[in-house]
């Protein structure tokens, strides 16, 4: 196929450029308790609004880029994730050309001006700024609807939290007393929130298990169904889960993925023998962004993941210019022969199971694409057409795949091995490569080869660099392809790997002083 530029049109409807404190603000903060009750007795659906907001703001263009320059690289939480992916030791790309997330391939944004940084900052605190909106229309009521969206605001503001921690201060462990990013509460005046210190990474997690606690007490029972782009009780768990794990608290984090659990299935051997995950119906997803084909993001044409990640789109960076996501060779040869997530790539050979018999006028797929050794081929293209040139799949913020990795990880560290490797092997031969035998002889050696695991079922879908922090690693992409101009070795807990609290909240945020930032640190060399 024949990729020319006439395709790479963006829409011009942007969001309003603002300011760090005007994106936090909080305009529940003005409503009086006369007129809260009047919106709780006689306007539920404005309630509701709000509710449905705290999803859209995670799939917003144009959050930091104006709307006659919009940047391609602008799009919510789908483009967060692939700044992390693209900052970690798996996702190998063009560093040059159109490859919009090529500053954080070599820490290019790691400094506090890049437009990246901002984008990241924002997009959490704005979603926090809809759940905090929630919180405060909601509260003194009883009624059961409100209970729930109560419930769900607090674990919204949780995920940002524990998002935010993990980009803007090293983990957990170790790391207790460092400075992370300002807690914002609905309760907050605009004073506090113009003069908000960072408060300690201790004091940020202490909020994410307040913030969960009283989640799931209030969506206990409660199933989001279809409408996956809701939280439910099963996410709240999940949340938690994340966080006991972060936290080493490996009982609590076992029994929180246990209950996760629940509340979905895995994507059966069948499903991901086909490029997949692209779709929220899946019983694999418990939550996730769930995009239609109305939204700013897909209308844009370009300025949405897909564009950036799926091999199979007929209308995106990947497949019109080449600027395809592979997986590092390294990895993809430490997957085994028998199992089936070595096919969402594309072999050496140039085949994979996935695609080989998939055409598009009658042209192979993978000749028609152009898709070389190791591209990606994960990610499904919308409705499963290949080609198709709409850009409306969803994507994906919870699987169950995610939780049951995280009980196995919490039962090796917490000292059931035995039962860890049951867990784990329970799932890799069921679901992923009926020849697993897990070989690992103690507690460390599980949580590297469930670590191996998580590289492999999540690549993608923004935990590689978490993972790399929360574990301690170093970045290694040397003898890999990886391009040469970035094939860093990158010690552990390196500062290069963490970013700078941004520009726009170092000048609206008089609570922050220059010193107190996160220290500069130069970008590495090979």
């Amino acid at each position: 196929m024949k990729a020319t530029n006439k395709y790479l049109l963006c829409a011009s409807a942007a969001l309003l450029l603002a300011s760090c404190d005007l994106d936090k603000e909080m305009q529940g903060q003005y409503v009086s308790d006369d007129q809260k009750e009047d919106v709780i007795e006689n306007r539920p659906n404005l309630i509701t609004a709000e509710v449905n907001a705290m999803a859209a703001k995670l799939n917003i263009f144009g959050t930091v880029s104006p709307q006659e320059d919009p940047d391609h690289n602008d799009f919510g939480v789908a483009a967060v994730s692939l700044f992390l992916e693209q900052g970690g030791q798996d996702m190998p790309s063009t560093t040059s050309g159109y490859n919009w997330f090529g500053t954080a391939l070599n820490y290019g944004d790691r400094v506090y001006s890049s437009s990246s940084d901002e984008l990241i900052w924002k997009t959490f605190y704005n979603h926090m700024d809809a759940a905090n909106n929630v919180l405060i229309l909601t509260e003194g009521s009883d009624d059961p609807q409100m209970l729930i969206y109560r419930g769900q605001a607090y674990a919204a503001r949780a995920y940002d939290y524990l998002n935010l921690a993990q980009i803007y201060q090293f983990t957990y462990a170790g790391h207790e007393s460092a400075l992370c990013v300002p807690i914002v509460t609905e309760t907050m005046t605009e004073e506090e929130k113009q003069a908000n210190p960072r408060a300690t990474v201790q004091e940020v997690y202490d909020q994410i298990l307040s913030d969960l606690g009283q989640a799931i007490e209030l969506l206990e029972g409660y199933d989001n169904g279809a409408n996956k782009d809701q939280l439910d009780a099963a996410v709240a768990y999940g949340l938690r889960a994340r966080a006991h794990l972060l936290m080493q608290n490996w009982a609590e984090a076992a029994a929180d993925a246990d209950m996760a659990i629940a509340g979905g299935s895995p994507y059966t051997l069948e499903e991901v023998s086909r490029p997949a995950f692209n779709s929220a119906s899946a019983n694999s997803w418990l939550w996730g962004v769930m995009i239609s084909p109305d939204n700013d993001v897909v209308t844009t044409g370009i300025i949405n993941w897909p564009s950036h990640l799926c091999s199979l789109t007929g209308n995106g960076y990947t497949t019109l210019t080449g600027a395809f996501r592979y997986i590092t060779d390294k990895l993809y040869n430490e997957i085994p022969d028998t199992d089936i997530r070595k096919q969402w790539f594309i072999s050496p050979e140039g085949t994979s199971t996935l695609v080989n018999n998939e055409t598009v006028g009658g042209e192979p797929v993978i000749d028609y694409f152009g898709l070389a050794p190791y591209t990606n081929v994960k990610f499904g293209p919308y409705q499963d057409i290949m080609a198709n040139t709409t850009n409306s799949q969803d994507w994906p913020l919870m699987r169950v795949e995610e939780m049951i990795l995280i009980k196995a990880e919490a039962q090796a560290m917490g000292g059931n091995l035995a039962a860890a490797k049951s867990t784990l092997e329970d799932f890799v031969k069921t679901y992923r490569d009926p020849s697993y035998t897990c070989t690992a002889a103690s507690a460390q050696e599980m949580q590297d080869e469930i670590w191996m695991q998580r590289r492999v079922e999540l690549w993608g879908e923004g935990f590689s660099l978490f993972d790399i922090l929360r574990l301690k690693k170093p970045i290694e992409r040397k003898g890999t392809n990886y391009e040469p101009i970035v094939q860093y070795n990158i010690p552990a807990e390196s500062q290069i790997m963490i970013y700078r609290i941004p520009q726009c909240e170092m000048e609206t945020n008089q609570g922050i002083t220059d010193d107190q930032n996160n220290p500069a640190a130069p970008q590495p060399t090979v």
